[in-house]
């Protein structure tokens, strides 16, 4: 059954299907809906969860075995597949609605998918998915360009944030409609400004495309194994007065999605397929970038980054002794290449 996509969260605190599909080509909304979904779940009891990539090579049969085995530490389970191609083939086509007649006891299931356009959603697989009584499919729909000053809007006030139509303005410029962009513009602002009332000229100065040094631009040296670069950008950021909060969500969210990547491939999983499933999906001219970044460390040192990360965080709240931004150096010149012990 279709569950209109600002209906998600009313729908979400009543008794959950055992199937939901999330469609849509909007990276952020879709993580986003998926992660409700998965918060839902875990509320209901969902203490393991398992994730399937499927490719034109995948096994059908594990989501079979996946559904009907049983769990030895978790009372319920949530499994997800998540279909890039939004072409489960005829083994897949079958397996969805094998599971649709007669779902798992206990499970739950979350597909993502890209948005199917009409003749897919003729077919007996999809029409299944978006009408079976046991399923909620939850469409994601873009934000246009008229809708996306009130879109800002919304997303401000949800972090306790208020601005003019004047600041409004600005981001929508800053962003061109990359609402992953936005919501980061958002985040920056929630965790830099002073006032939860956002002036003109302090957002412009913030946000502008021609400041000398940026959290972006500390990732993009990081990447290409600049350490230099990257420790002149980081001292720059500390010396104009960035909060420390905001660098460190620039660089633990790249760790996060690094670390994760480098564990799949470290299993052998092909590189193209590490980065096709990533949500949100990997822009083409970032692929290189990244690559080379994976190549250059195993994947133990991205995890040893990630704790030092944590390391920082707790700097930051009082909750560890030391300097949040001598954590952040180390961090950043070993990422980037510098040649220091761990």
């Amino acid at each position: 059954m279709k569950t209109a996509q600002n209906q998600l969260q009313r729908q979400l605190e009543q008794p959950l299907a055992p199937v939901w599909i999330v469609s849509g080509d909007e990276p952020l909304l879709c993580a986003e809906a998926s992660d409700s979904i998965r918060a839902a779940c875990r509320k209901a009891g969902c203490e393991e969860r398992e994730v399937y990539d499927v490719d034109q090579h995948f096994d059908w049969g594990r989501l079979h075995s996946a559904g009907h085995s049983l769990s030895l530490f978790a009372s319920q389970r949530l499994i997800e597949l998540r279909i890039p191609s939004g072409k489960p083939g005829d083994q897949g086509n079958r397996a969805l609605l094998e599971w649709l007649e007669q779902p798992p006891q206990d499970t739950y299931l979350l597909i993502n998918l890209p948005k199917l356009d009409a003749s897919t959603q003729k077919t007996k697989w999809a029409k299944s998915l978006i009408e079976h009584q046991c399923s909620r499919f939850v469409q994601i729909w873009p934000v246009d360009a008229s809708q996306l000053p009130e879109w800002i809007r919304n997303r401000l006030g949800s972090a306790g944030l208020q601005a003019s139509p004047e600041v409004i303005e600005l981001l929508v410029n800053r962003v061109e409609g990359n609402l992953l962009a936005a919501a980061q513009e958002i985040e920056k602002l929630r965790l830099f400004s002073t006032s939860n009332v956002l002036e003109l000229e302090a957002v412009t100065q913030q946000v502008a495309d021609s400041a000398r040094f940026d959290v972006f631009n500390l990732i993009d040296a990081l990447l290409q194994g600049q350490p230099a670069h990257a420790l002149r950008i980081l001292q720059g950021l500390r010396s104009e007065g960035v909060a420390a909060p905001v660098v460190l969500w620039a660089l633990g969210r790249e760790l996060r999605s690094l670390a994760a990547m480098a564990h799949e491939l470290s299993r052998g999983i092909p590189q193209e397929r590490v980065f096709s499933s990533q949500r949100p999906p990997i822009w083409d001219k970032r692929k290189p970038l990244l690559a080379k970044a994976l190549a250059r460390h195993p994947a133990e040192y991205w995890e040893n980054w990630l704790q030092l990360a944590q390391q920082a965080d707790e700097q930051i709240k009082g909750q560890q002794p030391g300097d949040a931004w001598d954590s952040m150096t180390l961090l950043t010149a070993q990422a980037s290449g510098l040649r220091l012990s761990l």
